[in-house]
């Protein structure tokens, strides 16, 4: 395109990625799922599927490691796909969800680990910046969660 031609909003667009959150690098985002899941090769049905999320997350398997094991031992590609809702509104309606969403829980943990090196590794700067970004990371989050009604207004990390 010359210096001075108009050019459409999709044609602007095209080539625009988007950044990494902490890195100033852009790059690729993670892989896309096909537009219809193949649903041909699930023996499973919906009542089943659903039961066995029931029964891994009285087990204590995180939703993320739910979806995981459908997909490998299972060959369900898309709980979604399948049931017409998603792991986290499935343990919901069975009152089996998290008090805290489990990313914001995983970051939580990750900080806590952090914070316990860095007592014994006081001249680490580079995972002080680490934990400073994962504080951020946390503190944002949070922000949004608590807008969602997702947890309390009065929730700390701490």
């Amino acid at each position: 395109m010359l210096k001075g031609d108009v050019c459409s909003y999709e044609q602007y667009y095209t080539g625009y990625k988007m950044a990494r959150t902490h890195a100033r690098v852009k790059g690729k985002s993670g892989s896309s799922r096909p537009v219809n899941a193949d649903l041909s090769l699930v023996s499973l049905k919906k009542k089943e599927v659903e039961d066995l999320i029931i029964k891994l997350a009285s087990e204590d398997v995180k939703p993320s490691m739910i979806g995981l094991v459908l997909r490998d031992k299972y060959a369900v590609p898309s709980v979604k796909a399948v049931c017409g809702k998603s792991i986290g509104k499935i343990l919901e309606e069975k009152k089996m969800s998290l008090s805290i969403p489990e990313d914001l829980q995983s970051l939580v943990e990750k900080a806590k680990k952090l914070k316990k090196h860095m007592e014994f590794n006081t001249r680490d700067v580079h995972n002080k910046r680490g934990l400073l970004l994962i504080e951020s990371k946390i503190r944002r989050l949070s922000t949004y969660y608590k807008n969602t009604g997702k947890i309390p207004a009065n929730w700390s990390m701490n």
